[in-house]
C-alpha cells in the first residue's frame, strides 16, 4: 500500500482551475449540466454520468503508459481473454467467505494441493497452505510462523531477554526488511562479495545462533534473476546442527522461481525434497501467470504452522479457519490461478516458461553484441538478466540508458547493488509471458538507436532520479 503525502507545496498538488466538460467529448452531468466542474481533490457535490466519469478516469490513466513495455515489473501484464472474463465473473465474491462461496474455497484448496505436488511435498495431504494477496503477505506469514515456533522452543528467554533474528542475503526483496521491522526481528544480512550477488551458505550458517528463527533463501533474486543455492544452504545448516545442535529451518522465497524451476530445471533440488525446508511462497501474479494480486504460502506440515496463529470465526457462517494479514479480498485471482493450472498443465507451463527464457537469453546475447555492456546474468535461471556499462565506457552510464529508453515508452530500471557492491550500478530486464520475440526486436532496435547519441556525450548526465528501489 503506497503512502500518499499531503500535497501542499508540491506542483502536482497545487490547486488548478477546475475543468469543464466538453459537450462533444463528454456527456451531460445530470446534476450540474455540461459545465460541471468535478473537483480533483474533494468529492463533487453531485454525480455525473457514468460514461463521463469513465472517460475522465480513463484519460488520466493513459499517462501511466503501456504495461506491456514495463520491463521492470515481474507482475503479469497479459492473460487470455477467457481468464479476464472469469475474473470479471468472480470479482464480487469475497474470498474470505468460504462458507458462502464454497466452490471458490474449493478452488483455493485444489491450488494448494497442486502446488504441494509440484514442490515435492513428502505427503501432500499433510501440507498446510493458503492464498494471499501476493508474496509479500506470504513472506510475512512465513516469518510469523518462524518467530512463533522459535518462541515456543524458548519459553524462558522469550521475550524478556532475547531478540530473535532472521538470516538472509542483502539481495532480499524489501518485504523481508518490512517483516523484521514490523515484528521486531533482527535482520542479519550476508553481504555480496565480488561476483557473488546472493546468499553465501557458509556465511549464513556463521550468523546463526540460539535466537535465529530461520534462514531465507531466494529462488530467483530480483537483483539479477539468479537462483540462490538452497541445497547448499541446507547442507551448511545440517553441518551447523551436527556441531552445535542448532536446528534452523529454511524458508524458500520462490516469488518468481517457484513457478519456473519445476518446469525448466526439474533436476534442481530446492523445495520440500530438502527436509530442512519448512515453507515456500510463490507469486501467482508473477510467473504463475495471473493478474495481480495473488500469492501462495505452503508449510511442509501443520507442525510448521503453529495452531495458535490460525483464527476461526463463525460470524460469516460455518467454521472458517483463516491465517492472513488481511480479511476481505476478491476470489477472482484464485479462480484465475486455478484456470491457469487446468488450462496449461505441466506441459503448457513448461512451454510458456521455456519460450520466456528463450526470449531473455536471446535478448541478453544481442545486447552484449553491441559491445557497450557487460552482462551480469543472462536469463538462464529466471527469464531476467542484468547488465552494466562495459569497462572503458565513459560517455554514458546505466541511468542515461534508463532515462532515454523511457522516452521510447520502455521502463527499464537502473539501480545500485547493496553492500558490499554499492560500486555496481546496473540495468535489469524482466521478460514475461507476452513479451514476445517481436517485442524484444522492437526493444533492441530502440536501444540500438540511442547508442550513437549516448556515445557522443561528453560525460554521463548523472543519476537525476532514483529509477528503482527494492
Amino acid at each position: 500500500m503506497a503512502l500518499h503525502e499531503g500535497t501542499r507545496g508540491r506542483h502536482d498538488g497545487e490547486e488548478r482551475p477546475e475543468f469543464s466538460i466538453n459537450p462533444i467529448y463528454g456527456e451531460a452531468n445530470p446534476v450540474s449540466g455540461m459545465t460541471g466542474k468535478p473537483p480533483r481533490r474533494r468529492l463533487p457535490d453531485g454525480p455525473m454520468a457514468p460514461t463521463t466519469a469513465y472517460q475522465f478516469v480513463h484519460d488520466e490513466l493513459m499517462l501511466d503508459g503501456n504495461a506491456r513495455q514495463n520491463l521492470a515489473t515481474f507482475v503479469t501484464t497479459w492473460m487470455e481473454p477467457q481468464a479476464g472474463k472469469l475474473m470479471s465473473d468472480c470479482r464480487d465474491k469475497n474470498m474470505i467467505d468460504k462458507d458462502e462461496y464454497p466452490r471458490t474455497a474449493e478452488l483455493e484448496r485444489r491450488c494448494v494441493a497442486m502446488l504441494a505436488h509440484l514442490w515435492h511435498a513428502p505427503d501432500p495431504d499433510t501440507v498446510v497452505g493458503c492464498s494471499t494477496t501476493g508474496s509479500s503477505e506470504a513472506c510475512m506469514l512465513a516469518g510469523m510462523a518462524f518467530k512463533r515456533r522459535w518462541a515456543k522452543r524458548n519459553p524462558v528467554s522469550y521475550p524478556a531477554t532475547a531478540r530473535p533474528n532472521l538470516i538472509m542475503g542483502t539481495n532480499v526483496q524489501v518485504c523481508w526488511e518490512k517483516f523484521c521491522n514490523f515484528w521486531e526481528v533482527e535482520a542479519r544480512q550476508v553481504p555480496m562479495e565480488g561476483n557473488r550477488f546472493h546468499l553465501d551458505p557458509q556465511g549464513a550458517a556463521e550468523l546463526c545462533d540460539e535466537n535465529t528463527i530461520g534462514v531465507v533463501a531466494i529462488l530467483g533474486s530480483t537483483f539479477d534473476g539468479s537462483y540462490e543455492p538452497v541445497a547448499e544452504v541446507c547442507r551448511a545448516l545440517d553441518d551447523l546442527q551436527e556441531r552445535t545442535g542448532l536446528d534452523i529451518p529454511v524458508h524458500v522465497d520462490g516469488a518468481s522461481g517457484a513457478m519456473i524451476a519445476p518446469f525448466l530445471d526439474p533436476d534442481l533440488v530446492w523445495d520440500f525434497q530438502l527436509p530442512r525446508v519448512a515453507s515456500i511462497n510463490a507469486s501467482g501474479h508473477k510467473y504463475g501467470l495471473v493478474y495481480p494480486g495473488v500469492g501462495w504460502a505452503l508449510w511442509r506440515t501443520s507442525d510448521a504452522l503453529p495452531e495458535e496463529l490460525v483464527f476461526r470465526v463463525d460470524y460469516l457462517g460455518g467454521d472458517m479457519p483463516t491465517f492472513s494479514l488481511n480479511f476481505s479480498r476478491p476470489g477472482a485471482q484464485v479462480a484465475a490461478q486455478y484456470y491457469t493450472f487446468v488450462r496449461l498443465g505441466r506441459e503448457g507451463f513448461r512451454a510458456v516458461q521455456q519460450n520466456t527464457r528463450d526470449v531473455a537469453r536471446s535478448l541478453a546475447e544481442r545486447i552484449e553484441a553491441f559491445g557497450d555492456f557487460t552482462m551480469l546474468s543472462r536469463g538462464d535461471q529466471l527469464p531476467v538478466f542484468a547488465f552494466t556499462t562495459a569497462e572503458g565506457i565513459r560517455n554514458f552510464d546505466v541511468y542515461d540508458i534508463s532515462r532515454r529508453l523511457r522516452e521510447r515508452g520502455w521502463l527499464v530500471p537502473a539501480y545500485t547493488f547493496p553492500p558490499n557492491r554499492e560500486d555496481l550500478s546496473v540495468l535489469r530486464v524482466v521478460c514475461r509471458n507476452g513479451f514476445s520475440e517481436d517485442l524484444a526486436d522492437l526493444f533492441l532496435g530502440d536501444l540500438g538507436s540511442l547508442l550513437p547519441d549516448l556515445r557522443s556525450q561528453p560525460a554521463p548526465m548523472g543519476k537525476v532520479v532514483k529509477a528503482f528501489h527494492h
